[in-house]
This record gives C-alpha cells, sequence and structure tokens, in this order.
C-alpha cells in the first residue's frame, strides 16, 4: 500500500511489526526534515554550479547604472550640445537683462554698445569697421615661401618661416635614394630581360 503497510488480511503482531518499523524510520528521518524547513534554498546552473544571486543583482545593478549614463550621454548629444550651449546663453542674457531697469539711460554701457554694433542700411563707416573687426579677429598668419620649388626632401616639408630651404646635408640622402632608385632599376631591367621571349 502506499502507506507502507501489508495490504490484505493481516495478524496483529505483524501490524505492530510494521507500525514500529515505521516509527523507528520517521525517528531516523525527523532530524533530516528540522534541517530541510529552515534550509535556504541553493539555486545552480545549467552546469550544476551554486549561483550567487546577490553577485548577479548586484553585477545587474552596476550594469543598469552604466546603461542609463550611456543613455543620458546619448539623449544629451541627441539634443545637441551647441544648441544646449546656446539655450544656457540665451537664459543667462534673459536673466540679465531683466535685472536691469526698464528706464535706459545715456550712460548705460550695454546700450551703448548695443547701438554700436548694430549694422544699419547705407552707413558709410559700416565697411570700415567690418575691415578694422575681421583685422582685429584674424589671427596672425605665417609667413610662407614665395621662391621658386625647393629641392626634394624625405619629409616634403616647404620653406617657410622654420626653415629656409636650404639644403645644408652633406648630400648622404640623395646619394642612398639614388642606388635604391638604380637598384630598383636594374632589378626591373633584369626581369625584363628574363622574360622577353616568353
Amino acid at each position: 500500500m502506499s502507506s507502507g503497510a501489508r495490504a490484505g488480511l493481516v495478524s496483529a503482531d505483524v501490524l505492530q511489526r510494521e507500525k514500529q518499523e515505521l516509527r523507528k524510520h520517521e525517528r531516523s528521518t525527523k532530524h533530516l526534515e528540522e534541517e530541510s524547513r529552515n534550509a535556504q534554498t541553493v539555486f545552480r546552473d545549467k552546469s550544476g554550479r551554486k549561483r550567487n544571486l546577490a553577485q548577479e543583482q548586484l553585477e545587474q545593478r552596476l550594469k543598469a547604472e552604466a546603461e542609463a549614463k550611456r543613455e543620458e550621454q546619448y539623449a544629451k548629444w541627441g539634443k545637441g550640445l551647441a544648441q544646449e550651449r546656446q539655450q544656457q546663453q540665451n537664459v543667462e542674457d534673459a536673466v540679465k537683462e531683466m535685472q536691469k531697469p526698464l528706464a535706459r539711460y545715456i550712460d548705460d554701457q550695454d546700450l551703448d554698445r548695443m547701438l554700436r554694433e548694430q549694422e544699419r542700411e547705407g552707413d558709410p563707416m559700416a565697411a570700415l569697421i567690418k575691415k578694422r573687426k575681421a583685422k582685429e579677429n584674424k589671427e596672425k598668419e605665417k609667413p610662407r615661401y614665395k621662391g621658386p620649388a625647393p629641392p626634394l626632401n624625405r619629409f616634403n616639408i616647404w620653406p617657410g618661416h622654420r626653415w629656409d630651404g636650404v639644403d645644408r646635408s652633406n648630400g648622404f640622402e640623395q646619394q642612398r635614394f639614388a642606388r635604391i632608385a638604380n637598384k630598383k632599376a636594374v632589378q626591373e631591367l633584369a626581369y625584363k630581360w628574363s622574360v622577353e621571349d616568353m
């Protein structure tokens, strides 16, 4: 039977022996039952190794934080960094303008500067002012070589403000390059001569 007892007609002493055996078996497994009741669940992966769930959760959290940070960076880039800076500048300018008094008098330097920077149609001095501003904003350009073509060098550097174009070497480089070119030409000629009759 499912209880472990015999089925059918059984004598009383056989029944008593079976009960004693069942009690003995229950007593022997009682401590296992207590241990298993308070035991922690062991999680294993497909290969049978124990899994450290706390460590996995920590790794997932760190990964999610890194992903969120990257998404935030991409969202910021998607909006446009220059546009964001321009918007911030516009807000700052608006706050600055709001702090100024409503009535602006002749000694207001910001108003004076703004009116001077405005370009008006038909202004006879506008071209001169533009030239002056362009001259101020233009960086000093380095002097460039304007003479005849200089001898070739291995760096393909043109004479300018750092080099005057005069070759002060003892001619070793030119001799070396001539030998290399001569050797290549001889090899090519030998190859052509060897395959001439084919």
